[in-house]
C-alpha cells in the first residue's frame, strides 16, 4: 500500500471509479492523503497517474502513463536559475495567452504542465529529452527563437512507409 498527498483531490475523488477500474488498484482517500492498494507495478504506475492528475494533466492524458512508452518528468524550476522572480520564468514557459507550452507540444509532442515551480512534462522518453532540455534553455535565459530553432533541428524525421516494399512472411 502507497500513501500519497494530493493537492487537487477533487479530480482524483471525480475520476475514483475509472481509475480503479483502468489501473486495477483501490483507492482511498482521508482528506488530501490518498492511499492505493494493488499489485507493485499497479502501484506504481497509479502513483505516476495521480501525480500527473495532481499537476493538472486532464484525465485523458494522464492514462497515457499506462503505456509504457509515456514517463511524466517533472522539472523543478528553482534547480536552474539563481534568480528569484520565479514568476517571470514561468511567465517565459507559458507565454502569452499560452503560445510557448502551445508550440512546445507541437514541436515535441509532449504535453507540458505548470503547478508552483515546477514543470511537468509527459511523453516519449526520447522526446522528453530535448523538451527538458528547451525548457531548461528557457529557464536559463536564452531566446524564445532560439529555443524553437533547437526543438526543430532534433525534430525526428517522419517515417513514410509508402507500401513499395513487398513483406516477406517466413
Amino acid at each position: 500500500m502507497r500513501t500519497f498527498f494530493i493537492d487537487k483531490i477533487p479530480r482524483i475523488i471525480k475520476s475514483k471509479k475509472q481509475l480503479e477500474k483502468k489501473l486495477k488498484v483501490k483507492i482511498i482517500n482521508k482528506g488530501k492523503q490518498i492511499y492505493v492498494s494493488g499489485k507493485a507495478e499497479d502501484e506504481y504506475v497509479a502513483e505516476k497517474v495521480l501525480d500527473a492528475l495532481d499537476f493538472g494533466f486532464a484525465l485523458k492524458i494522464a492514462m497515457l502513463i499506462k503505456d509504457e512508452d509515456f514517463e511524466l518528468e517533472i522539472i523543478p524550476i528553482k534547480n536552474y536559475t539563481k534568480k528569484t522572480d520565479l514568476r517571470r520564468i514561468r511567465a517565459r514557459i507559458i507565454g502569452e495567452g499560452g503560445k510557448t507550452l502551445k508550440t512546445f507540444t507541437e514541436l515535441t509532442n509532449c504535453f507540458f504542465e505548470i503547478k508552483d515551480n515546477y514543470v511537468s512534462i509527459l511523453g516519449h522518453p526520447e522526446e522528453i529529452e530535448k523538451a527538458y532540455e528547451a525548457i531548461i534553455q528557457l529557464i536559463r535565459g536564452s531566446k524564445h527563437a532560439n529555443v524553437y530553432k533547437y526543438l526543430e533541428q532534433h525534430r525526428p524525421e517522419p517515417v513514410l512507409d509508402l507500401g513499395l516494399k513487398i513483406k516477406i512472411k517466413k
